[in-house]
């Protein structure tokens, strides 16, 4: 969208439109079968609200709810027909699901509010099962600058996250956007999770932010073995990495890459 701004340059101020990053609460509401139940009450239990672009919103709250470990087997999620940020989530496992709801708001900055350490992540996710062969290291290098060139929301308002997801083989299968970064990779691993449920082995995730523990984290619970981040690694991302075999490369630009984790699976030439 664009709002009315002042732009000065060496003092002197010129009035124009810019254009600036959406950010909306989007709300997730779960409800017991039929809407039965003293806390459900016909609205639904909040479950969650995360700060988002507004966009593949069925996409974002799978991969939210991959991550979370809270994805139930049968279920339906439907829109609210009335409130474009609110989206309804109904499940035979409503008691598992409201024991672990999060009622506090997540920021669009930090993607692990309530979330356990590397202990509680073995709880609930194993490590990726990679199915390809060694990458070239030229191969991931080139991996930001192709992902930068499918963010145009990012190209108009410098102001949105990029998440890709790529084979092996270099073919990109899905590239999303959003005010957050862990928001992006939701909407990716949402996506993938839609076309086949299972883990993304042989997959390569791209993220045009640094690589904090959240990244790793949700890598491990959709099964991507390969990550590769823009800027740098956060030392829990690094651990987690180690833990659960994904290898993890960071400050990839320019031909260049820094792996942390997991450099079995780069290799110095084709």
């Amino acid at each position: 969208m664009s709002l009315p701004v002042t732009l000065f340059r060496y003092g002197e101020g010129t009035g124009r439109l810019d254009a600036v990053a959406v950010e909306e609460p989007l709300e997730l509401r779960l409800h017991a079968p039929g809407g039965v139940g003293t806390e459900d009450a016909g609205a639904g239990l909040p479950l969650g609200v995360l700060m988002r672009t507004p966009g593949q919103d069925r996409d974002l709250l799978l991969g939210w709810l991959i991550s979370e470990g809270l994805l139930p087997a049968v279920f339906t999620l439907d829109p609210d027909p009335e409130n474009a940020n609110v989206w309804h989530l109904r499940t035979p496992e409503y008691a598992r699901l409201a024991a672990g709801a999060r009622l506090a708001v997540s920021s669009s900055a930090c993607g692990v509010c309530g979330s356990g350490s590397i202990e509680g992540l073995a709880v609930r996710a194993s490590g990726p099962v990679w199915t390809a062969g060694p990458l070239d290291a030229a191969f991931l290098a080139s991996l930001p600058e192709r992902l930068r060139a499918v963010q145009p929301g990012f190209a108009a308002t410098g102001g949105l996250h990029g998440a890709a997801l790529f084979t092996a083989e270099g073919a990109l299968r899905c590239a999303r956007e959003d005010v957050g970064r862990h928001n992006a990779v939701d909407k990716v691993v949402g996506w993938a999770h839609g076309q086949q449920p299972g883990p993304l082995g042989g997959q390569v995730l791209v993220v045009s932010s640094r690589a904090g523990f959240e990244i790793a984290q949700k890598a491990v619970t959709a099964g991507i073995g390969v990550v590769v981040a823009v800027g740098a690694a956060t030392s829990l991302a690094v651990d987690t990495a180690a833990v659960f075999g994904v290898t993890l490369c960071g400050f990839t630009r320019e031909g260049r890459l820094t792996v942390y984790a997991g450099a079995d699976r780069v290799r110095s030439g084709p």
